[in-house]
């Protein structure tokens, strides 16, 4: 463990400027707080903070930052609090404390709900100064490194799945690669145990039968570049177990197929060296097609810049070789740290670098729910791979495998929201389309568009994700307020005497719900009875049988949105002008049958007092809805065509269509159509069924 002298040292040989008294206070009030604390190995507990700030002093950082990993467990693990903490040391480090300082484990909660809010509160902690990240990046590290003294294994590998979710994408994304591999290392050992073990095996024996095989191809390389007058300062290295072992299992292929198992780094004194020490290794050895990536000309999110090339070494192995500048190298090293000047005494307000961050924060205000939260927040931190560019050639970074729709909440919400179509290097196509790297995507929008529900398919990001949901939400509950303002229009209708103007006030008090909107909500989604909404009302009148009495009149589902406020059974396709009663279940919503669906009544008593009917309408100039009809086709050439023509001329849509049956003389297909009503349906089904090519024709 460090000692007092030993770590206010270490800030003084980088910063002399440093506050020396704040170090010392720091030291003696963390370590009368912990007391007698010990950890699972059985070292004081006060050498944990110690420790993380003897990382922190490695990143050259401030006064205020060391002060708060020194004091970063003292207000949860300890009888100081947060009042204490801000009039010995001032708010700036009280602030930085408290963003660290994990939240107390509540019993009542689930596991992914702690994970949510202790994440919840960190994001927006970490939005507000930048230090917060790099103090808990440092804390999990070093809990990391003292992982194996835990002995519950489940233990072990939830925290470190959580190190491998959230800990070590959030590093890379600052650029702290040497955190990130670390963390990776650790959390892999208890993730994949054997794997690791099997990889960390086979390295060593790599190791024994090749000798000083890395040195001599670094001797090699730098040999290299200085018989063509640069000066280059050549180190390699193997590449990391999980880092390996993620490439086997991306590949499909065995550790013995894996041949880039070793990476070099030549750090060169200008960006102009950089190109011509690339030229030179392209000369000297060949190039693996599609492993050269300028990180140079393009950077990546997080900052990080170099040029990296994989070539065919003279033993036929693969080697890969880093090219960077020294002010490259500190950054690819520190991250974010290295921006940080130790001088610097205000905090690190998010800028261009780390703007990320504010997708993450707009994430906090969008997820529904813990696991969502933890879903988008994991996808919108991982690594990215792929660059793409505006059409004004502004560069765009995605995760590999997204979308003109990743795209388009990438560059702003609202072009999300309102896009139609997509643009990829000047040829129309489908919004679900990949990207590729180095795409021009250019987004059709129109104002009238709103967000689908089909696009949670195909997106992939979670900043996209989360905005689809979060409009999701919104237009279920609006049309969910709507329908039950219906259904309570007709309640009131059947109560045995007219209501007063502040009945609605008493009965939302008797039914403990916070207002109108909740009431309506309840209504819609059954999860309140009629005769429950009744009794609230107009005490007594719900057991008069007045709840049995029918409605007054049908339920219009004009305006609403099927799939939202309401479902269309799949089982007998009705669409509009269909006659149509609903069927209500608790917690869901109406689902919409044919008056004379086969499975209506099956349902109905199959779920016996948990359901109820409703007399639905579809109201004036409905939407259209999908039908299903099965037509039986002679089995020619151009019979399919001979459909789709003449759907084509009745204005509908073949949504889907699927072969049931063939033989040699005729073959039956189920075929989706979208039509506007019943009416335009009864027209398509008769035209089918006088071409010459069909035999039968049957709504289903």
């Amino acid at each position: 463990m460090l000692r007092q002298y030993e770590l206010v040292d270490r800030v003084l040989d980088y910063d002399p400027q440093a506050d020396e008294a704040l170090l010392n206070r720091a030291y003696v009030f963390s370590m009368h707080a912990h007391g007698s604390q010990k950890r699972a190995n059985g070292d004081p507990y006060f050498s944990h903070p110690i420790e993380v700030a003897g990382i922190l002093t490695d990143l050259h950082l401030d006064d205020e930052t060391i002060a708060t990993a020194i004091l970063h467990d003292t207000i949860e693990d300890t009888v100081a609090t947060a009042e204490e903490v801000e009039r010995i040391f001032g708010p700036s480090v009280a602030r930085l404390v408290d963003g660290v300082t994990k939240l107390s484990k509540i019993e009542a909660q689930t596991e992914s709900e702690r994970a949510a809010e202790n994440l919840r509160k960190f994001l927006l902690a970490m939005s507000d100064d930048i230090r917060v990240l790099l103090v808990k990046l440092a804390d999990r590290l070093h809990n990391m490194r003292t992982l194996h003294f835990i002995q519950n294994p489940e233990k072990r590998r939830r925290i470190a799945r959580e190190t491998m979710d959230i800990y070590a994408p959030l590093a890379e994304r600052i650029g702290m690669y040497e955190f990130m591999k670390e963390m990776q290392t650790l959390a892999f050992e208890q993730l994949e145990p054997e794997a690791s073990e099997s990889i960390s095996r086979r390295l060593a024996q790599l190791k024994e039968g090749g000798g000083d095989r890395i040195a001599r191809i670094a001797s090699g390389l730098k040999l290299l570049l200085g018989r063509a007058g640069l000066e280059a300062e050549v180190s390699g290295r193997e590449k990391h177990p999980y880092s390996i072992w993620r490439k086997m299992s991306e590949r499909h292929i065995s550790f013995e197929q894996l041949s880039d198992i070793m990476a070099f780094r030549v750090i060169v004194p200008t960006i102009e060296d950089c190109y011509q020490a690339l030229g030179h290794i392209h000369r000297r050895w060949h190039a693996v097609p599609g492993r050269f990536k300028d990180y140079i000309s393009n950077p990546k999110r997080n900052g990080y810049r170099s040029l990296h090339t994989t070539v065919i070494h003279a033993d036929n192995s693969r080697v890969e070789i880093q090219i960077r500048t020294p002010d490259m190298h500190a950054q690819a090293e520190m991250g974010f740290a290295a921006h940080w000047a130790y001088k610097q005494k205000t905090a690190a307000e998010p800028g261009p670098r780390v703007g990320w961050i504010a997708d993450l924060v707009e994430i906090l205000d969008t997820a529904g729910s813990p696991e969502e939260l933890l879903e988008h927040t994991r996808m919108a931190m991982y690594q990215d791979r792929i660059f793409a560019f505006t059409p004004k050639g502004e560069l765009i970074q995605l995760p590999k495998g997204a979308t003109p729709i990743d795209f388009a909440y990438a560059v702003h919400t609202d072009l999300g929201d309102q896009a139609v179509g997509a643009k990829i290097n000047g040829r129309v196509v489908p919004l679900k389309t990949a990207i590729e790297n180095g795409d021009q995507v250019q987004i059709l929008r129109s104002k009238a568009q709103e967000p689908q529900r089909g696009w949670l398919s195909f997106a992939i990001t979670g900043k996209a994700l989360a905005a689809i949901r979060r409009h999701l939400r919104h237009k279920e509950r609006d049309e969910s307020i709507r329908l039950g303002r219906k259904l309570y229009d007709d309640i009131v209708t059947r109560l045995p005497a007219q209501i007063g103007t502040d009945a609605l006030t008493h009965a939302l008090k008797r039914l403990k719900l916070a207002d109108e909107a909740t009431l309506m909500i309840a209504i819609a989604r059954r999860t309140l009875s009629d005769a429950a909404v009744m009794e609230a009302l107009m005490p007594g009148s719900a057991g008069a049988d007045v709840a049995q009495a029918p409605q007054s009149s049908a339920i219009s589902i004009k305006g609403l949105t099927a799939g939202v406020a309401y479902n269309l059974a799949t089982c007998c396709h009705p669409v509009p002008g269909d006659r149509i009663a609903g069927l209500r279940r608790p917690d869901a919503g109406i689902e919409i049958h044919a008056i004379d669906c086969v499975v209506l009544a099956e349902l109905a008593e199959r779920a016996e007092g948990e359901t109820d009917w409703v007399d639905v309408s579809w109201g004036e100039a409905t939407e259209g809805a999908v039908a299903r009809i099965s037509v039986e086709v002679k089995n020619e050439p151009g019979a399919l065509g001979v459909l789709a023509t003449i759907t084509g001329a009745h204005k509908a849509n073949i949504i889907n269509l699927r072969l049931d049956n063939r033989d040699s003389g005729f073959h039956t297909n189920t075929i989706d159509v979208e039509v506007h009503d019943v009416q335009q349906l009864m027209r398509l089904i008769a035209a089918l069924r006088a071409a010459d090519v069909v035999n039968a024709v049957e709504r289903v």
